[in-house]
């Protein structure tokens, strides 16, 4: 059964891919390869999963101003998650995405949702976001 959910775009723009979803904040300093989109944290609950070209949703970022170079780089390389879903605003990745679209005309959508809401995406789902925060849920199995 689709399901839409209606975010707030921090980061507003058109992306759709297959879900990665996190339970554990991640810092992107440290934390994803600007050059593959792996995450490298060793202590995350995704450690090793490539999260380029998906939605990327965990619940928020965890520290490091360097984080927006680290997502401004991702970008520059075409490695970056199609789009970030967090339940809490985080303007370190806000602005590594702002620069990129000053810098290189290339951004991605950064989105906030309820913690409910947050709970009703699987792994595995396919995400379309627009540019007004709608998103278009497609369960994985159907």
């Amino acid at each position: 059964m689709t399901l839409f959910i209606k975010g707030r775009a921090l980061i507003p723009g058109n992306a759709e891919g297959e879900a990665v979803v996190s339970h554990e904040p991640l810092s992107f300093w440290g934390g994803i390869n600007p050059y593959t989109g792996e995450i490298t944290d060793r202590r995350h609950d995704h450690f090793g999963i490539n999260v380029a070209g998906k939605v990327f949703l965990f619940p928020k970022g965890r520290g490091s101003s360097t984080g927006s170079a680290v997502l401004l780089e991702s970008i520059r390389n075409g490695v970056a998650p199609a789009a970030i879903i967090n339940m809490k605003e985080d303007p370190i990745l806000a602005l590594g995405a702002i620069i990129s679209d000053e810098l290189y005309l290339k951004t991605i959508p950064v989105l906030v949702i309820s913690e409910e809401d947050f709970s009703k995406i699987m792994e595995g789902d396919w995400l379309k976001i627009d540019p007004e925060g709608m998103i278009l849920v497609t369960p994985a199995s159907g």
